[in-house]
């Protein structure tokens, strides 16, 4: 029971948190101000760089042998200790992997993880969504007007004020009583179904290949067209039809967020998790937790990444959506430098997950990547990169980036530039950049807004160089890649609203 009630408060805080004043705290910058004026100290800069300068004479390290390890000058270490510029939060994850802090040194870097757990000041303020969508209400009449519509009966109501909802993990609801219909309508939904069905494999290799902001029109439409062909299917296909028009939803949510839409992809999120209901499918709204935590991982906010990932993984729901979750917690884990934590997330994700394989798991009931040979694996070079051991992270990502099959594009360039970031923040500048270089021809046809990310990171880096010749080959294809208007000038597509 304690449990349920736990996923219960979890479901009821991501349902009020979509609206777009909230969201402005997920989508904020998190790029850390780096220059200032010398001798001139910044605000707010009492505490990291003494405590770098105090466990660094601890360790019996100079300025020398700290510049020698984590690849920055040594006069920007001397400013930042004297608080004379603020570290970057890749800075502070190095010095405090190198140092050996646990976490506690990157945590007093600003706009660290510290600085953005849940419960904090951050929560407050913030009047308009950063991605200037509306405002994504009324969940509580999309739901139950989705099961009315389609003669489903009630699903519970998900009202903003005391929301009264069926606890995550509980499995799928008892099925809808038998709908009387002529056999006719279950051999035309049957078809109807297969060919659903084979068109959500066409989306989503088309995803792998194509720009979100390409791909989400057709897909948006699709997905809102497909709860009205539900009506004409027979009573066994046609819960199997909502199911898999969920799926579809929950697609169009993670194309909305590739192609920049943050408050799209929970918009749509949610509208996957209504569908989800309607069908008498309850898993996919633990899964929308997972979504929600990947949005927040990206937008730098470790503790609400952490408290959405645990939220879904009630004993009750399925491996591989545990699993799923518990690789997103160790991510969370690793962003704020609590390497024990994460690790420990990521053993379990790794068990949950080799349980998940031994299952009947389709590309399309399969949540999740379906491109990944070893997730747990993927993560957990992911997760080193985090922790400021870029070394290990390079190594671990080029035995998996290896096993990503050649046509899963968007897979490739996204891990492949974590991997080329690792081995820059490892100091190997020119092989970075070689690693680099074919990717970024490719992600300039993508211009995914999440692989900009570590693009970002990954210039801001090869930036500490600029006499080395092969940087200074690859800065314009950097910039075209950091800049792709080409591609985002779109419409924005939401989320029915019933």
């Amino acid at each position: 029971m304690a449990e349920c009630a736990l996923c219960r408060s979890h479901l009821r805080k991501w349902k009020r948190e979509t609206a777009p004043a909230a969201l402005w705290r997920y989508h904020r910058r998190t790029e850390a101000v780096t220059g200032s004026e010398d001798g001139v100290k910044v605000e707010g800069m009492t505490n990291f760089g003494p405590e770098l300068r105090r466990r660094r004479l601890a360790a019996g390290m100079t300025l020398d042998d700290l510049a020698a390890r984590v690849h920055y000058s040594k006069g920007q270490l001397s400013k930042v200790e004297t608080g004379r510029q603020r570290p970057s939060p890749e800075l502070a994850r190095l010095c405090d992997a190198v140092l050996g802090a646990g976490g506690e040194l990157s945590a007093l870097a600003p706009g660290g993880p510290a600085g953005t757990a849940p419960g904090g000041a951050a929560r407050g303020g913030g009047s308009a969504s950063a991605t200037g969508g509306s405002r994504p209400t009324r969940r509580q009449v999309m739901t139950a007007g989705a099961a009315s519509a389609l003669g489903l009966g009630a699903v519970p109501a998900l009202g903003l004020g005391a929301p009264s909802v069926l606890p995550l993990g509980t499995g799928p609801a008892p099925g809808p009583a038998p709908v009387t219909v002529d056999s006719a309508a279950d051999v035309y939904g049957s078809t109807v179904h297969q060919g659903v069905e084979a068109l959500f494999h066409e989306f989503r290799r088309l995803g792998q290949t194509a720009p979100a902001s390409v791909v989400l029109p057709a897909l948006a439409a699709q997905t809102r067209a497909l709860p009205s062909l539900a009506l004409n299917t027979g009573g066994r296909t046609r819960q199997r039809l909502l199911l898999l028009t969920s799926r579809y939803a929950e697609f169009t949510g993670w194309m909305a967020q590739e192609s920049g839409d943050d408050a799209g992809a929970l918009e749509w999120t949610a509208h996957a998790v209504g569908l989800a209901d309607a069908a008498g499918d309850r898993d996919l709204a633990a899964y929308a937790l997972v979504r929600r935590g990947l949005i927040t991982l990206y937008g730098g906010d470790a503790g609400a990444t952490v408290e959405a990932a645990q939220g879904a993984q009630g004993l009750r729901l399925p491996p591989r959506i545990r699993g799923l979750a518990a690789q997103r917690e160790a991510q969370g884990h690793a962003l704020r430098g609590d390497r024990d934590a994460c690790f420990r997330a990521l053993e379990r994700a790794r068990d949950l997950l080799a349980r998940a394989a031994d299952a009947d798991a389709s590309e399309t009931a399969a949540f999740g990547t379906t491109h990944v040979d070893d997730p747990a694996a993927m993560t957990a070079g992911w997760c080193l990169l985090d922790l400021g051991l870029p070394r290990q992270a390079a190594e671990a990502l080029d035995r998996e980036v290896a096993r990503l099959p050649h046509h899963a594009l968007r897979s490739r360039v996204r891990y492949g530039a974590r991997r080329a970031l690792a081995y820059a923040l490892s100091g190997e500048i020119d092989h970075a950049c070689a690693l680099a270089r074919p990717l970024l021809a490719e992600g300039e046809a993508l211009a995914s807004a999440t692989i900009r990310v570590d693009v970002r990171r990954l210039s801001r880096v090869l930036a500490r160089h600029p006499k080395n010749d092969a940087v200074r080959a690859l800065s314009p294809r950097l910039a075209a890649a950091l800049h792709p208007s080409a591609h985002l000038v779109h419409d924005r597509e939401e989320a029915p609203r019933v």
